[in-house]
């Protein structure tokens, strides 16, 4: 009986594990214009199906800069931004891939596995001047090109998309 009862409390503490595990605030709405729109397979919203953004909302998430040389730049630049694992933690992100689009519909798959710590980051600054449609922005996917071969290669460049303003999370 005594067993019976605890492997029950197992069994539902288990079943319950799921919920919690990566459980995040809920998302506010945007004061700001929207710079970025999350959907697909995520479980935190704050505009119908989807996740939206404006600046002070991705900088609560946190910032970290790159510091990094990148073939459409001259020199080295402090980017500014959100990892995109923090995003991804932000809206629940389940899907395996995210589709990456541009202002100009230009779109590129970045795999999950990317979004690490150490991963790319939403630029939306460079050398502390906001990103702009003419300068790449308002939002770039920045890699730390300059800390290893690993990000220096032609898959890495497609998945740097800039004026990047949605993600949309599939299997």
């Amino acid at each position: 009986m005594l067993f019976t009862r605890r492997a029950t409390i197992l069994a539902t503490l288990l079943a319950l594990a799921p919920l919690s595990v990566g459980a995040t605030e809920p998302l506010a709405a945007p004061e700001g214009p929207v710079l970025l729109r999350v959907t697909g397979e995520i479980t935190q919203t704050n505009d119908g199906d989807a996740a939206v953004f404006d600046l002070s909302m991705l900088q609560a998430l946190g910032v970290r800069e790159v510091t990094t040389s990148t073939i459409w730049t001259d020199g080295v630049n402090t980017f500014s931004g959100v990892s995109l694992s923090d995003v991804m933690q932000a809206v629940g992100a389940t899907g395996q891939t995210i589709s990456a689009t541009a202002i100009n519909d230009y779109a590129v798959d970045i795999p999950m596995s990317d979004a690490t710590d150490t991963g790319p980051i939403i630029a939306y600054a460079m050398d502390g001047t906001a990103l702009t449609r003419r300068n790449k922005g308002p939002l770039w996917v920045i890699y730390p090109y300059d800390q290893g071969s690993q990000f220096r290669n032609e898959v890495i460049y497609t998945r740097s998309i800039w004026q990047l303003d949605r993600l949309d999370l599939v299997d």
